[in-house]
C-alpha cells in the first residue's frame, strides 16, 4: 500500500505568501489613514478653541466691538503663517498684570493669535471680517471671502494647509485650502 505524503508545493506557498502581502499592506493603509483622520482631529478641535478664545475676547474688549469697522482692530486681521511669517510683538504685552487700554488689548489679541496659529497650524491662516456668505453651497466648504458689509455678522475663520498626500497640499479652486472653523462673533446690526 501506498502512502500518501502531505505537503504544500511551491505555488501554494506563494499564493499564502500574496495574501499576506496584500493584508499588510491593507492594514498599513488602514492605519495611515487613521493617522491622518487622527492629526485632522485635533487640528480640528485646537482652532475651534483658539476661534473661540478669540471670540470671547472681542466680546470683553466691547469698546473695541462697539467701534466703527474702519477703527475695529479685529476686523482688519488677515494672517497666512505661511505667506507672513512668525508675526513680530507689537505693543504691551497685555497679561494679567499689565495695564492695557482696549486699543492695545485688541492687538495684543490679534498677535496672540498669530503667534499660536505660527506655532501650531501648519500654514495657519486667520481672517476676522463682517460676513454674510460663510458657507459656499457649490463647493461644499467654508470660504475665505468675506461677503458682508456694516451690520452683517462679525466672524472668526481659522485654517490650515492640511496634506493628502506627502507633498501635495489639500486646495480648494482658488489655490488655497479652506477655512476649517468659522465662528460668529457677533450677529449683525441693522
Amino acid at each position: 500500500m501506498r502512502a500518501v505524503v502531505g505537503g504544500f508545493t511551491l505555488i501554494e506557498v506563494l499564493v499564502a505568501v500574496c495574501v499576506l502581502a496584500a493584508g499588510i499592506v491593507g492594514a498599513a493603509g488602514a492605519q495611515l489613514t487613521a493617522l491622518r483622520t487622527r492629526q485632522h482631529s485635533a487640528l480640528l478641535s485646537d482652532a475651534v478653541q483658539l476661534a473661540s478664545g478669540l471670540a470671547d475676547r472681542m466680546r470683553a474688549n466691547a469698546e473695541q466691538m462697539r467701534a466703527p469697522d474702519a477703527a475695529n482692530p479685529y476686523l482688519h486681521t488677515s494672517y497666512d503663517a505661511a505667506a507672513d511669517g512668525a508675526p513680530a510683538p507689537g505693543g504691551p504685552q497685555c497679561h494679567a498684570n499689565a495695564r492695557c487700554g482696549s486699543a492695545e488689548l485688541a492687538q495684543f489679541d490679534i498677535y496672540e493669535i498669530k503667534q499660536a496659529l505660527h506655532a501650531g497650524f501648519p500654514g495657519g491662516r486667520v481672517v476676522v471680517c463682517r460676513d454674510t456668505q460663510i458657507w459656499d453651497a457649490g463647493r461644499g466648504a467654508l470660504t475665505w471671502a468675506c461677503a458682508g458689509a456694516a451690520g452683517a455678522p462679525v466672524v472668526v475663520k481659522i485654517g490650515w494647509r492640511a496634506r493628502r498626500s506627502p507633498g501635495v497640499p489639500a486646495q480648494d479652486e482658488a489655490i488655497e485650502s479652506a477655512p476649517g472653523v468659522a465662528i460668529v462673533v457677533a450677529a449683525g446690526t441693522e
